[in-house]
């Protein structure tokens, strides 16, 4: 659990963009349009693996500090 901790706000700093980049890839599985353009302007129209592999450093440069 080096890299999972649930009660960091640094941690969920560095998974939410994960949670979004994820959500706004899979839009055209789960279909809903208007929740992933709101959710990718939330994140100033970045691409989702932009934001996957931001999300993926932070929690890797965390667990690294630590």
């Amino acid at each position: 659990m080096k890299y999972i901790k649930l009660r960091s706000v640094t941690w969920w700093a560095s998974a939410t963009p994960i949670i979004g980049g994820v959500f706004i890839a899979f839009e055209p599985v789960h279909a809903l349009h208007d929740w992933a353009a709101a959710t990718s302007a939330m994140f100033g129209n970045a691409p989702p693996a932009v934001l996957i592999n931001a999300g993926l450093a932070g929690i890797g440069l965390r667990g690294a500090i630590k």
